[in-house]
Formats: structure tokens, C-alpha cells, sequence
């Protein structure tokens, strides 16, 4: 199982490792969606660093980081997930589920949360299904990209499925 934890991009090893894992998991995201203008797949390590966001990770038993989810406070008072990664080697396994699901009950369980994700990134789409988002209006940012956007209402349950295989977000 994962170990959760707080990460601090101050931390050389740990923003090296957070920029790997983000490109390689946008890398999958852009051609399952047809779209390669994904924004952090042009980010620059020190771009990222940057970003005003919230960050926690999951690692391996080895200590290895398995992924990520970012966040931000949103206008509206909900919280908007920037990003959530899983290390391309370690799809399928629960791992983009363990940080949603740990997000929805222990960071901000009285919250509202918003997420976008490619329109076409189906493990994504149905990971926040799953998880009790409910899908709000497509969105072209731009000419080629379709985005769906998902909002979970803090009152919603908890997570109530298993380990799917719809890990890719």
C-alpha cells in the first residue's frame, strides 16, 4: 500500500521526480485524447515549482513516487485539482484512486471540488464518476480540445467502489 504524504517541491529530488512522473502521465493523457498542447507537458521544472499549489504524494514500499494530486482554493470557496499523476509504470493500481479518495475525506471533506480532464481520457472521465463527481458542461479551450468538467458537492458520500482499472488520471 502507498504511503501518503505532504510534498515539498523545495526538495530538489521531490520536484524532479513530481516533473517526471507529471510529463510522462500527460504524455499517455495527450494521446489518448488527440491533443499534445496539454500545458505541464511544456512546463518547465522550474514552471512548476512556481505554481501557487498544494501537492501530495504517494510512494512506494521503496519510497519511490507512485503520483500526485495538486490542488488549489477556487473563487467560489470549492478547491480545484490542478493535477492528478500516476507514474505511467504504475497504472492500474489504485493509485490515482488512493489520492483522490484521501483528498475527498481527510484534506477537504467540507468542500466542494472541481476537476477538468480531457473529454477523451476515459480511465479519468470514469475515475470521477466513480469517485461521485458529476460531469458539467464540455468546454473547448481551445481549436482540438475538448475538456469535460467534473464537481463533486461536499456533502456527497465518500468513495464507494473498489480498486478499478481506471487509474490513468
Amino acid at each position: 500500500m502507498p504511503h501518503l504524504h505532504t510534498l515539498d517541491l523545495s526538495d530538489d529530488a521531490v520536484a524532479a521526480a513530481v516533473h517526471r512522473i507529471g510529463r510522462s502521465a500527460y504524455a499517455v493523457e495527450a494521446e489518448l485524447i488527440g491533443f499534445d498542447g496539454i500545458p505541464a507537458l511544456g512546463e518547465s521544472l522550474s514552471e512548476m515549482r512556481q505554481t501557487d499549489l498544494r501537492w501530495v504524494g504517494a510512494s512506494s514500499g521503496n519510497g519511490a513516487l507512485a503520483g500526485f494530486l495538486a490542488w488549489a482554493p477556487a473563487p467560489n470557496g470549492a478547491v480545484s485539482i490542478d493535477r492528478l499523476c500516476v507514474d505511467p509504470a504504475r497504472f492500474r493500481r489504485g493509485v490515482a484512486s488512493l489520492l483522490l479518495r484521501h483528498a475527498l475525506t481527510e484534506l477537504f471533506p467540507d468542500r466542494p471540488v472541481e476537476v477538468t480532464t480531457g473529454a477523451a481520457n476515459a480511465p479519468a472521465v470514469t475515475l470521477y464518476r466513480r469517485m461521485g463527481f458529476t460531469r458539467g458542461p464540455d468546454f473547448s479551450p481551445v481549436p482540438g480540445l475538448t475538456m469535460a468538467s467534473f464537481r463533486r458537492a461536499a456533502e456527497s458520500t465518500p468513495w464507494e467502489g473498489g480498486r478499478g482499472s481506471s487509474d490513468l488520471a
